[in-house]
């Protein structure tokens, strides 16, 4: 089995173009490597609030691609929140954040390795405490994160096998239960990871910095590489002697705690910040690896002897909490007045001798200086954190301001509670789900009944169809000039075609009333082919047939694309699918009814040589709704115009565009042709 060549990094802090000029100085000299891991902080401490990513700053670079990336790159979250801007683009791009760059969570790679991530930071109390995941706009993990990634090892492929695993999509396909993992990556060090080492700690400090929540991924996944980053402040360099599982077949850990790349120089020896190894994938018939002369015994799986708990009364020295008195667990009664602390007491919030901290009058305000970990605001212990128990629009916890749902792009609930990713419906003969609840004219964007509804950009109304453009289109009218790829479609020429009736999806239409609404929809298709061909362009149809719970609107959107890259259509949605963990069907047809009646949800796309592609959705794999219109801007080389709502004009431009574009598709308009 053909092994990879790996380069693990420490914490850039944000140095990301120095550390990638470095990368590739390192995989010239000892390379060529096959993929790089940036444990820790890659993109360093978030700006203040209010403070915005200027136009040169490596982080909107980096998103932009205009930042060469040697080799393909993995990150993490480390101590820190992600900045803003890139949980943005991870909101709309799921974990590819640039070409060549994504955010780590589990993976397995095309020659069978598996990769899991467990960023941020441990806090006992949000640890336990906490009902959810936390966001990327949070530095702490909690149980339910830790829960998450320990189900999302788990799969059916064998070892070594070389299945095009990507995504964290094609591992649920295939959860079955083996949770091995050949690397793992964590920002926090395990708990008891130093016993029965002989390696010196840079620092005896670390000695006690390990979380349980990490141990216990380690005893559930046994990596064969462990490389964590959370050695002190600025993080140190240690490597402990490797340890056998001998449970399972003689397997091997080794434990690698990398120094900061972007740290600031600490006194003595640099810390070393890069590890480069070699690893190929455990077959079924390897032997027992062979035991390393310097193996140590199994730190995880050895009975460890915590330190015995401190007796609540001793006269043996100083204790550690309350000073050289006894303990108040067990007030004295000769020393001093029954319920008042003993001499030399000082409560620990105040400092006064008349009470104990938990009588004190000031216990439910915290000290100048202290900061809510929830809502960041100071005022409150996070116990009376106002925003703890606030209540999203789904009905669980509300998220904290910037956070974006991955799922369906809603700003109000966390992913876990988001009704699009909970969907039982989406999997190839999975089970079907009831209708949709509709949602009132006056909600949907695309009812005619709705007095909200952009009239000025409606150019076709048919008998059971109309005809708009879209707010900010994909087609620059105004500056097409600037874009040698823009086609020159009068208007735009980017639209959607509507069912006037509500349905969720275009499959959802009951059989006995879809004909009509069907054949009209393919009339207009048709229309705009025409169109689009007297200048120069093709047609590229897609849907996105996302059953919801509140009920969607069906429609598809029709974009032109110039005549020299209509061939290139099909590659593109290929590669930015195998990029998003989106795999498209063999037989569409099948798969299409396979949804019919509301069985599923699914993504459609027409390419201009009449083929069909079709994804259908897996249960709780969150699906982009902006993928199709991604994949487009990428062919026509607009990637600036990925976000409409930074596409959108004056009232004024768009009936400039909707009058061209009437005047234009006049001759074509099945509405008009008797």
């Amino acid at each position: 089995m053909a092994s990879m060549k790996i380069l693990t990094v420490g914490s850039p802090a944000g140095s990301i173009r120095e550390l990638f000029a470095k990368v590739k100085a390192l995989d010239a000299k000892h390379g060529k490597f096959d993929l790089l891991l940036c444990v820790g902080d890659f993109f360093g401490p978030p700006k203040d609030e209010g403070e915005a990513y200027a136009d040169d700053d490596e982080v909107v670079l980096l998103l932009e691609g205009k930042l060469e990336v040697p080799l393909e790159c993995y990150i993490m979250q480390g101590e820190y929140p992600l900045p803003a801007p890139v949980i943005e683009k991870f909101a709309k791009t799921g974990s590819a954040l640039a070409k060549g760059v994504n955010l780590l969570r589990v993976i397995i790679t095309p020659k069978g390795l598996r990769i899991a991530c467990l960023g941020g930071i441990y806090d006992s109390n949000l640890y336990a405490a906490s009902e959810s995941a936390h966001g990327f706009t949070s530095p702490y993990f909690t149980s339910q994160t830790v829960d998450r990634l320990l189900s999302n090892t788990l799969t059916t492929s064998k070892p070594g096998s070389q299945q095009n695993y990507t995504s964290l999509a094609a591992i649920k396909a295939n959860a079955a239960t083996s949770q091995l993992v050949d690397i793992f990556i964590s920002n926090a060090w395990p708990s008891f990871i130093a016993h029965a080492s002989d390696a010196p700690l840079p620092d005896q400090a670390l000695s006690s910095i390990g979380v349980d929540p990490v141990a216990e991924i380690v005893r559930r996944t046994k990596p064969r590489y462990h490389f964590a980053v959370g050695g002190g402040q600025p993080p140190k360099f240690w490597e402990r002697e490797p340890f056998v599982w001998d449970e399972d077949n003689g397997r091997i850990t080794r434990f690698v705690s990398l120094g900061g790349f972007g740290s600031p120089p600490t006194e003595g020896k640099k810390q070393r910040w890069f590890y480069a190894f070699s690893i190929a994938p455990v077959t079924p018939d390897n032997p027992a690896p062979p035991r390393p002369a310097n193996a140590t015994r199994n730190p995880f799986t050895e009975e460890i002897t915590r330190p015995p708990k401190r007796p609540l009364e001793s006269d043996e020295g100083a204790n550690y909490r309350w000073g050289d008195v006894k303990q108040p667990g067990k007030r004295s009664r000769t020393d001093g007045q029954p319920g008042k602390p003993p001499t030399g007491y000082k409560c620990k919030i105040c400092e006064s001798p008349d009470h104990f901290i938990t009588d004190c009058p000031d216990r439910a305000k915290p000290k100048e200086g202290y900061i809510c970990k929830i809502c960041n605001e100071p005022g409150h212990f996070v116990r009376d954190c106002p925003v703890k128990n606030a209540v999203g629009d789904t009905g669980g916890r509300k998220p904290k301001e910037g956070y974006v749902c991955r799922a369906c792009g809603g700003e109000n609930h966390y992913i876990q509670d988001c009704p699009v990713a909970n969907q039982p419906s989406g999997g190839r003969g999975g089970r079907g789900r009831g209708p949709p609840k509709e949602i009132a004219p006056d909600e949907c964007w695309f009812c005619l009944s709705n007095p909200n509804l952009a009239k000025h950009l409606i150019v076709s109304i048919g008998a059971e169809c109309y005809v708009t453009l879209p707010k900010g289109q994909i087609v620059p009218t105004h500056t097409a000039g600037d874009h040698p790829n823009a086609p020159r479609v009068p208007g735009g020429g980017h639209v959607l075609i509507v069912p006037i009736t509500h349905y969720p999806t275009y499959s959802s239409i009951p059989l006995d009333l879809s004909p009509p609404i069907i054949n009209e929809t393919d009339r207009y298709k048709d229309a705009l082919r025409s169109l689009y061909a007297k200048h120069g362009a093709a047609a590229v149809t897609f849907e996105v047939g996302r059953l919801t719970a509140k009920g969607g609107h069906a429609h598809v959107q029709v974009v032109p694309v110039p005549n020299k890259l209509k061939d290139k259509v099909e590659a593109t949605f290929l590669d930015e699918g195998r990029r998003h963990g989106i795999e498209f069907e063999a037989d569409p047809e099948e798969a299409l009814r396979a949804c019919e009646g509301g069985r599923g949800s699914y993504f459609r796309v027409d390419l201009p040589d009449g083929r069909m592609m079709v994804h259908l959705f897996r249960d709780h794999v969150p699906f982009s709704v902006q993928f199709g219109r991604q994949v487009l801007v990428s062919l026509l080389g607009m990637q600036e115009r990925f976000d409409w709502k930074t596409c959108l004009q004056s009232e004024e431009e768009d009936k400039a565009d909707a009058e061209a574009f009437k005047k234009a598709f006049a001759p074509f308009d099945p509405s008009l042709i008797a």
